[in-house]
């Protein structure tokens, strides 16, 4: 038996020897599931003795319960038999002696001595099958000697490993093998024994099909099974592997509570048609009644963005004919309230099973078969979400935020929950954080059809999970709504849609900009020559150095510099430098101070309010747009929520020297959010691509500028301004209520004092100026 094969002893008991992948065997077995038939319903009436060397769904699950019933009646082998050691041997040599005879009547005596709880036939069987085996080897020409060595390697391996198993030979109740690994000889002619004796065995091997052959392959009969999609095992997979999900369900089991009746079946019934899909009768999609079975889909672009909006509108208004539940969310899933989540009970907790366990009676609101698949889904997702999060705060707020949004959803999706349907969710757009992309995925476990529509590719979707379908198509369509009524449809033409495509080939990705194209920028300061300031300044920030458009945001390469004394004393060329400078996007600020403490006090309508319209560290941008003290509502939509974001940004920096200390904070925002008019048209025509505005401070005199000032400097920088302070006295006045310098300084000339600064006349476009050839082409765009 040098070549590891299992010998054919000839017997009714002999069975099977099958394997999956290279397939051989002596009696034909239909299924997988017939392993566990019990003997006297098998048409052979024998054992079957199978090895696996492939993968498959299939054959995980059939490990996984094989496992389980190996568990309760039989052995688990991980990692091979060890060799009976000197203590084993000193004291079988003790019991029976050295004597050995190859004779069935030595053998069956033997085992009355050696296994005394055997029963007459379970003793019989393992007599014949250690004589039958035995005797193979005698046949292929071992020695005496090698038949008492290996006689001897069955007896300690029975007494000490499989004793349970062996007592229960010839009962109804068929004893299991299952061996990780690749055994040696003598173990596997152990497995032969057991085998012959009546026990089902399986192997496991994770390398192939090395190292098995059948003895006599011209004897035995072909019989394939078709396992599809079997591949190699991948290389987390194990017993122990299997030994811990089983701890995590049973863990998962005590958590949660009963367990359900029904299991979600997502996806796997799907033609791949996501809208036919989706209309597909829940009840008629499986025939498998311990299911119910639900679709978890993204559907990134439009098939056909002429047709796209009205197909959205059909699909809904067939779910709802069919007597469906439709709930959609349009513009993200608006995060909790502070009632709602006032209504979550929870408790002290130590770690994520007290977390979970005291958030699960939250979940009453749900009844029946319903309630017991959302614990079980709940439980589930809130332990594999604290593998990856250990901080228990952060987590308690993932749980609080998936209660509070199934309460405000479930009567619209559910209904009452009794008899269970399936509801269906649209979420139009893609998740925006991941309490939303847990959200989807925590009712993609429920009854629910859940689908992402996200038909702009330009638009990124958060969501990852291993459930999730994602059908892609190559056009892409703006769409701020999901379409629920006729009269609210608006549909563009094959022309429109043309058009938008010309958009996307001349203008992204190309160095060339349409106006307004953007929304969000951030500021990048530069350090420059002074030499090099009146060559940037009235330049395109998009041919400024380090100009960059990633992800829809624009980095604004501009310009904050302070610039002492006169060049040469020269007054009048010093003047006339500055007037140069002074553009149409340019504002003057010729004296300090120029805002008072009024600009910051009982004066300004914003002041009453700050403290309203600033919480936990965060604007309350809704709070702040619908409030009567907000002057910005004029101003373009995404125009006011860049200042916001600026505003937060630059308190998020604590530039402005007592932020979050002294409610400075308080005073940046009162300052912020009450800028005058000329500001603020600078502001709404500002395009991020093109010239940036600019203000120009003026210190003649020795009255440094307010704190007002100071902030009315910083945010406008924060904007995307550039800024220039021209102080011919050369005092230190700018910057005096900063944390940190952010401005260039230059020494250009002698300190001149007592000077008046004149008034400035913006420069104005020269109408002779010829247009570049640009201009003309894309004169249409402006």
């Amino acid at each position: 038996m040098a070549d590891g094969t299992v010998p054919d002893s000839g017997t009714a008991a002999a069975g099977s020897l099958m394997e999956i992948g290279v397939l051989l065997k002596r009696a034909e077995i239909a299924k997988l599931d017939d392993f566990f038939t019990e003997r006297g319903n098998r048409r052979d009436q024998g054992g079957y003795f199978y090895r696996i060397n492939g993968y498959s769904p299939e054959t995980r699950g059939f490990i996984r319960r094989y496992y389980e019933a190996a568990r309760s009646c039989g052995v688990i082998i991980e990692g091979g038999l060890k060799n009976p050691d000197s203590a084993n041997l000193s004291y079988y040599n003790e019991m029976m002696g050295g004597d050995f005879q190859m004779t069935p009547e030595f053998i069956d005596s033997s085992l009355v001595k050696w296994l005394p709880r055997l029963d007459a036939r379970a003793r019989d069987l393992v007599a014949q099958a250690v004589y039958s085996t035995l005797d193979d080897l005698r046949k292929s020409g071992k020695t005496g000697g090698m038949l008492r060595n290996a006689y001897i390697k069955f007896m300690c391996w029975l007494y000490y490993r499989f004793e349970g198993v062996v007592s229960r030979l010839g009962s109804e109740q068929i004893p299991r093998i299952l061996y990780e690994g690749e055994p040696g000889n003598y173990e596997l002619l152990l497995l032969n024994v057991l085998f012959l004796a009546g026990c089902d065995i399986v192997l496991l091997q994770y390398r192939g099909d090395a190292g098995y052959r059948a003895l006599d392959p011209a004897s035995a009969k072909s019989c394939e099974l078709s396992l599809p999609g079997m591949t190699a095992f991948p290389e987390s997979f194990s017993l122990k592997q299997i030994r811990q999900d089983i701890q995590e369900e049973l863990e998962l089991e005590r958590i949660s509570g009963e367990k359900p009746r029904l299991a979600p079946c997502t996806n796997a019934w799907i033609s791949g048609k996501p809208l036919d899909d989706l209309r597909k009768d829940p009840a008629a999609r499986l025939e498998a009644p311990e299911f119910f079975s639900n679709c978890f889909f993204r559907i990134a672009g439009a098939e056909d963005r002429v047709t796209y909006l009205n197909d959205l509108y059909r699909l809904r208004q067939d779910l709802l004919a069919a007597g469906r539940k439709v709930v959609i969310a349009d513009t993200g899933i608006a995060p909790p309230s502070s009632e709602e989540i006032a209504a979550v009970t929870r408790g002290d907790s130590r770690n994520i099973r007290e977390l979970v366990a005291g958030l699960l009676p939250n979940l009453s609101f749900l009844t029946g078969e319903l309630r017991r698949i959302a614990r079980k889904a709940f439980t589930e997702l809130m332990l594999e979400e604290s593998r990856q999060e250990e901080n228990l705060s952060r987590l308690t707020s993932r749980g609080v935020y998936l209660i509070c949004w199934l309460r405000r959803f479930h009567r619209d999706l559910f209904g009452t929950g009794e008899p269970l349907a399936v509801g269906c969710f649209f979420h139009m757009g893609g998740c925006r954080y991941g309490p939303e992309a847990l959200f989807c995925r925590f009712l993609a476990r429920l009854p629910a059809d859940v689908v992402i529509f996200c038909p702009d590719l330009r638009q990124k979707c958060c969501l990852q999970d291993p459930l999730l379908y994602e059908v892609r198509y190559e056009e892409s369509l703006e769409v701020t709504a999901y379409p629920e009524a006729e009269t609210g449809i608006s549909m563009g033409t094959a022309a429109y849609h043309a058009e938008r495509d010309l958009d996307s080939a001349l203008f992204e990705d190309t160095g060339i900009y349409r106006n307004q194209q953007y929304s969000s920028a951030v500021p990048l300061l530069l350090k420059t020559m002074y030499e090099e300031i009146p060559v940037l300044w009235d330049q395109e920030l998009k041919f400024r150095p380090n100009f960059s458009v990633r992800d829809g945001t624009v980095t604004l390469p501009v310009l904050f510099a302070v610039i002492n004394g006169v060049k040469d004393g020269n007054v009048p060329a010093y003047w006339d430098g500055i007037r140069k400078l002074i553009t149409p996007d340019t504002a003057v600020i010729r004296g300090f101070p120029y805002l008072s403490g009024s600009a910051s006090g009982a004066d300004n309508p914003v002041k009453p309010f700050a403290t309203e319209f600033f919480k936990n560290g965060r604007l309350q941008k809704s709070l702040i747009k619908s409030h009567r003290a907000y002057q910005y509502g004029f101003l373009r939509e995404p125009v006011q929520d860049y200042i916001l974001d600026c505003l937060q940004r630059l308190i998020d920096q604590k530039l402005i020297r007592g932020t979050f200390e002294n409610g400075m904070e308080y005073t940046v925002i009162a300052v912020a959010l009450n800028l005058e008019k000329n500001i603020l048209r600078l502001i709404q025509r500002f395009d991020f691509t093109r010239k940036n505005p600019k203000l120009i401070c003026l210190v003649t005199g020795e009255t440094a500028p307010s704190l007002e000032d100071d902030i009315l400097v910083a945010f406008l920088s924060q904007i995307g301004f550039d800024v220039l302070f021209f102080v011919p006295t050369g005092y230190q006045c700018a910057e005096r209520h900063f944390s940190r310098s952010l401005a260039v300084p230059h020494e250009i000339g002698e300190y001149v004092f007592d000077l008046e600064a004149p008034g400035f006349v913006a420069a104005q476009p020269d109408a002779n100026k010829r247009s570049s050839w640009l201009d003309s082409i894309f004169k249409w765009r402006k």
